[in-house]
């Protein structure tokens, strides 16, 4: 059947061209209008969405085709869209970065979604050029709807028409026109922007909002994407959560500290049947009464010291495990679990010590990108063998104090160079690493960790198909 989505994509020629900006006002200025906006970020990132989520009101979910499989995305792209007047994607990287061979780009998704492209170009510095870089972008996928362009960061009013004549000559018309402002910066440290749970200037938020009402077309953004195509979609209305009693309590860390999750693998483990509580590793006492436990990645090491003297907390989920709680940790859970962890300062704080190693913080970034992860023994998620798509992006080493193979969880592949090595750790019921997951592309391991957390997991090794 046929859907009517109004949608845009917002795209750019590179990483920091400003479209986070631009999109979050985007979404506030159209929300303010009393609209119904639903957002979505292309990619595995966890930041952007918390900003979009704050300016318009509802939750973002990520459009990863490396991460889901692209009828399960269009999938829930339909679901979460479909009641919204307007959906505006952010696009990740430049338009048609990706992983090897273009996977997940801003260009796949929005071919994938049939969506009309505006492509934000920072025009600080540049002139004309400007207009051939918009060329390029438009000629190298005519494939690809490429309907216009954002300025972003212009000087002047001189500036702006220099560079809006030499696109009127190409036939590329300008949606957006904004000046230069260092006041419409949001904060950023080691992984970018600073998440929403830890930036206290919300006003931010409304600062952009009201620059971009007056320097966006908004109207002409809104018809560009009531004129998008309709979706040619089959897939029904998607998966609804399962009624009636949950079969199981998992607790799922949720703070400052530990606040990366999709939402929607969240909904996942729910339609699974569990029932998700949260609670705070930086401010409880003790875990909340559950089956499992869910340990996401965050920013532990900005909260070291609190995490390291919230010693109930820390006993609490060593018991736990001791006990044979099922457990999944990633990324800065998985550090949170380690022994201790060593901040960018070299001071060293003891952690759950669930896991023989210690989390070091360097100064560079040490790994980024999509990653294959198999499963070297039987766990939470899955048995031995079972295969999964996941992303990396950590700034910490793992120092382990036993490096024996049969501790090590995974054995992880590298897409870009197909490096293959040992990863995370697997004891008794409890798997941690760096790995990030999305329980959408591999429901599977939700079921299996639910049936885990209720005592009822099957052994069997898993269809590894998706």
């Amino acid at each position: 059947m046929e859907i009517r989505i109004p949608r845009v994509v917002i795209a750019a020629t590179q990483s920091g061209s400003g479209k986070t900006t631009l999109v979050t006002g985007i979404l506030a200025a159209l929300r303010e209008r009393g609209l119904r906006v639903q957002a979505y970020k292309i990619g595995p990132d966890y930041i952007d969405p918390g900003y979009h989520a704050l300016a318009s009101g509802r939750p973002a979910h990520n459009l990863d085709t490396w991460l889901v499989p692209e009828d399960r995305l269009r999938e829930i792209f339909v679901r979460t869209a479909q009641d919204a007047d307007i959906a505006v994607i952010e696009g990740v990287m430049g338009l048609y970065d990706g992983g090897r061979k273009g996977v997940s780009s801003t260009a796949q998704v929005a071919k994938l979604l049939d969506a009309p492209v505006l492509l934000t170009i920072d025009a600080k510095s540049m002139g004309a050029s400007a207009a051939a870089m918009a060329l390029g972008f438009r000629e190298y996928d005519r494939d690809l709807r490429l309907a216009g362009v954002l300025l972003n960061r212009l000087g002047s009013a001189t500036h702006e028409k220099m560079i809006a004549e030499a696109l009127s000559a190409l036939d590329i018309a300008v949606y957006g026109a904004v000046r230069r402002d260092e006041g419409l910066q949001m904060p950023e440290r080691h992984l970018g922007l600073l998440p929403t749970t830890e930036n206290e200037e919300r006003g931010i938020v409304t600062k952009i909002a009201k620059a971009v009402a007056a320097q966006v077309d908004l109207d002409s953004i809104l018809n560009l994407a009531k004129n998008a195509e309709p979706l040619d979609f089959t897939g029904g209305q998607g998966r609804k959560a399962a009624a009636g009693k949950r079969s199981c309590r998992i607790a799922v860390a949720r703070d400052e500290a530990f606040s990366f999750y999709y939402p929607e693998s969240l909904q996942v483990l729910e339609q699974c049947g569990a029932e998700i509580v949260t609670f705070s590793p930086l401010r409880d006492e003790e875990l909340p009464k559950a089956e499992g436990l869910i340990l996401g990645g965050g920013f532990p090491e900005m909260f070291a010291e609190r995490l390291s003297g919230n010693d109930s907390m820390r006993a609490s989920i060593r018991e736990a495990a001791e006990q044979g709680m099922p457990m999944y940790a990633e990324c800065g859970g998985f550090m949170y679990l380690m022994r201790e962890l060593v901040d960018f300062e070299g001071k060293r704080y003891p952690m759950a010590g669930v896991f023989p190693a210690c989390a070091q913080m360097q100064k560079k970034l040490q790994m980024v990108g999509y990653v294959e992860a198999e499963l070297l023994q039987n766990t939470v998620l899955g048995s031995r063998g079972t295969r999964f798509r996941g992303h990396e992006f950590h700034f910490s080493t793992e120092q382990a104090d036993d490096a024996s193979v049969e501790a090590r969880a995974f054995a992880f592949t590298r897409m870009r160079n197909h490096a293959r090595y040992a990863a995370g750790y697997a004891a008794k019921n409890v798997l941690g690493s760096y790995l990030h997951l999305h329980f959408a592309g591999c429901p599977k391991a939700a079921k299996h960790f639910v049936e885990m957390c209720r005592g009822k997991a099957c052994l069997k090794p898993m269809d590894e198909s998706w």
